[in-house]
């Protein structure tokens, strides 16, 4: 009976994350064509705050409940889980050209978290300094995204100056707002049901948290990004899908661990396995998913086949830890 019980919770998490990822992406997609912001932006922003919500109270809950492996490992699991899985999804589906200026700073940002964060790795702790340092990159990472909506807006989200656009309606905006909001409700709490039932049903198997927490839990949280970026691909928005998964990244590595260990009241340490594995893995997919693309101005499928072999490989390894 209990078994039955979670397989289903399993199962309404999935439904739940799918209907919301696809309000979701609807949603931020009109948002983006009626304000003018680009989609790349809302994708980093809007969108990938309400995906990372998952992992964020995930980490912080298990923080507080002194499952420090497991928000730790959730944090860089998720953002493995991200490029070695989900955006070398959306590269094999989606190569092309890119706008270099569009991807660098946000690669740049991204990298130097997971910079930060393997660094914490050697000295076995996240403390005061590293926190700040990622909280930095977060605050510029903001700005930025800012600064480039405004400027958008500025020339009406196409680079001719005074272009004009239709006001859109009121009952227009209440329905999408209203789409948005049950989008990112229906993908929260099904990742919340998904993550729960997941890691019960691991529990009885007797894996160990840190597993528990850069597989299960870091796939099941990063399961609104990939639905999120499923659904992109189907509706032909690899800007959105992208930008999605890089903003994402950011968020996880630079306020995930700084707030964990601020609800823990204490610095957040290490262990040696995730820092032997974990860390310096989370920097090569971000490495192998960025920097060939910041060098040739596009995505290439094999870059999005290297990002799986090199994910299945780091799954290999964990799992025989």
């Amino acid at each position: 009976m209990e078994l039955a019980v979670m397989l289903a919770v399993f199962l309404a998490g999935i439904i739940l994350i799918v209907k919301g990822g696809d309000f979701f992406v609807d949603a931020a997609s009109w948002i983006a064509e009626i304000s003018g912001i680009p989609k790349l932006v809302v994708g980093a922003t809007i969108v990938s705050l309400a995906t990372t919500l998952p992992e964020l109270l995930v980490s912080m809950l298990a923080a507080v409940q002194g499952k420090v492996d497991m928000a730790v490992g959730n944090a860089v699991g998720s953002v493995t889980a991200n490029l070695g899985l989900i955006m070398a999804i959306s590269v094999v589906c989606m190569p092309g050209v890119i706008r270099r200026g569009d991807y660098l700073l946000k690669s740049l940002l991204m990298l130097s978290a997971a910079g930060v964060v393997v660094a914490g790795g050697f000295r076995g702790e996240i403390g005061g300094g590293l926190s700040v340092m990622l909280l930095v990159i977060f605050a510029v990472f903001l700005v930025e995204n800012l600064h480039s909506a405004r400027r958008s807006m500025r020339l009406g989200g196409t680079g001719e100056v005074g272009l004009l656009r239709a006001p859109p309606r009121r009952k227009d905006v209440a329905f999408q707002c209203a789409k948005f909001a049950a989008g990112a409700a229906g993908v929260v709490l099904g990742a919340d049901l998904l993550v729960d039932s997941a890691s019960a049903l691991a529990r009885l198997a007797g894996v160990s948290e840190r597993i528990i927490g850069v597989t299960i839990v870091a796939v099941g949280t990063s399961l609104p990004e990939l639905v999120t970026t499923v659904t992109a691909i189907v509706k032909k928005q690899s800007a959105l899908s992208v930008g999605n998964i890089l903003g994402a990244n950011i968020l996880d590595l630079t306020l995930i661990m700084p707030l964990s260990a601020l609800v823990a009241g204490k610095t957040l340490p290490i262990s040696a396995a995730s820092a032997r594995l974990d860390l310096p893995a989370c920097l090569l997919v971000g490495a192998v998913a960025v920097i060939p693309a910041m060098v040739t101005a596009r995505f290439r499928r094999w870059q999005g086949f290297a990002l799986l072999g090199i994910y299945a490989a780091y799954l290999f390894l964990t799992c025989g830890a």
